[in-house]
């Protein structure tokens, strides 16, 4: 009889809805080989999957077979070719825009405000996209405008992940948000949140804007869900807004 497992491992705790079990866990395997990291042995591996090392093997035999691990001179594993494939593949068919813009139009249908994402240009910001509120009055930021970096809260954003020193980059580091009234332009509101990619790099800031008579505290959560959304489409950990 099958020994029942101590804890839930990784898959079991996000497991698909009518998925695969067994697919499920060499997802995980494979979710445990983060960008920069080292080979790892069968122990790290089933440590960081939370699955018994005889459970560990096994898959690794199969993602083995399908080139998707490769097991090492020492023993140890590390991804395999199969996964540099699969990603050019994927980089192909990829477009920022496919991302970004329906969590963008969701933001705006939550909030009847603006949204932009803004992405460093050198030393200014360019807005990238931009979804307008459905309300008459509201600022007329265009996609392809060019705005300044140190100055809005979505600049405030783009220089404090480029590492700019200072109490007010320290703490937008530490909240991954910047709210601001009349930064940019007398009048106007902004919320702004970083958004990371598979490397854990800042892709851009989403920020959303409105007249500051309409400024509301409780966009906040709407803004950071936005972020959420759009760094799991690029790949990335939303771990990372953990305060």
């Amino acid at each position: 009889m099958p020994r029942k497992p101590a804890k839930q491992s990784v898959a079991d705790m996000d497991a698909a809805p009518g998925g695969a079990a067994a697919v499920d866990r060499a997802i995980s395997i494979l979710a445990a080989f983060s960008v920069g990291s080292e080979p790892m042995a069968l122990v790290q591996i089933a440590e960081a999957t939370g699955m018994y090392k005889s459970t560990v093997l096994r898959l690794l035999a199969s993602l083995e077979h399908g080139r998707l691990v490769r097991k090492l001179a020492d023993g140890r594993y590390s991804l395999g070719p199969e996964v540099a494939r699969l990603y050019s593949a994927y980089s192909h068919s990829f477009a920022l825009s496919d991302v970004v813009l329906p969590a963008m139009s969701r933001l705006v249908e939550i909030t009847r405000e603006s949204a932009s994402f803004h992405v460093r240009q050198g030393n200014q910001r360019l807005c990238l996209y931009r979804v307008d509120s459905p309300q008459p009055i509201r600022d007329h930021i265009r996609a392809g405008d060019v705005l300044p970096l140190e100055r809005g809260s979505g600049g405030r954003v783009l220089l404090a992940f480029g590492g700019e020193p200072g109490e007010i980059y320290d703490r937008i580091r530490k909240e991954k948000m910047m709210s601001s009234v009349g930064d940019r332009s007398e009048g106007v509101a902004g919320i702004s949140c970083p958004v990371f990619d598979a490397s854990g790099r800042v892709a851009g800031a989403i920020t959303l804007t409105m007249p500051s008579i309409r400024y509301q505290e409780g966009h906040k959560s709407a803004v950071r869900n936005a972020a959420i959304e759009m760094t799991r489409g690029l790949g990335g950990s939303p771990g990372l807004y953990a305060e």
